[in-house]
């Protein structure tokens, strides 16, 4: 019965590190945990290309995204929540093009028109 026990323990201790260390990455990828307004257009070892839209009022959900370049598809009145609890509002026009930093945030958008734009993630590659 010690054995059993043992086992157990182990295999419980395990579990909860392998579940330590894999929960920090949930809900991290927007396309994949908010595939109603993310979806990738085109992705390799460089960079992956990210078409994003949101209806009037629409949140999402807290994600990540490296660093790349935003492409603005339609204007936008966007609301950042930030993970230590401060926002961002950015207004952005039409054809605006942003170079923007690896960033942690729930986007929701406060306009009352839909917005649409393109992000281009950069991958970090190797030089040859």
């Amino acid at each position: 019965m010690k054995k059993i026990e043992q086992k157990s323990y182990i295999l419980s201790a395990f579990l909860f590190l392998y579940l330590l260390i894999t929960i920090p990455n949930f809900a991290q990828d927007p396309t994949k945990d908010d595939p109603k307004h993310y979806k990738v257009e085109l992705e390799n070892d460089q960079v992956r290309v990210i078409r994003i839209t949101y209806g009037p009022g629409e949140k999402s959900v807290m994600h990540e995204h490296p660093e790349g370049v935003v492409v603005m598809l339609t204007n936008g009145k966007t609301k950042f929540n930030l993970p230590d609890g401060t926002s961002i509002t950015n207004n952005n026009k039409k054809g605006e093009t942003s170079w923007v930093k690896a960033t942690k945030h729930l986007p929701h958008n406060i306009a009352e028109k839909p917005m649409e734009a393109i992000l281009i993630e950069l991958k970090k590659t190797k030089v040859h």
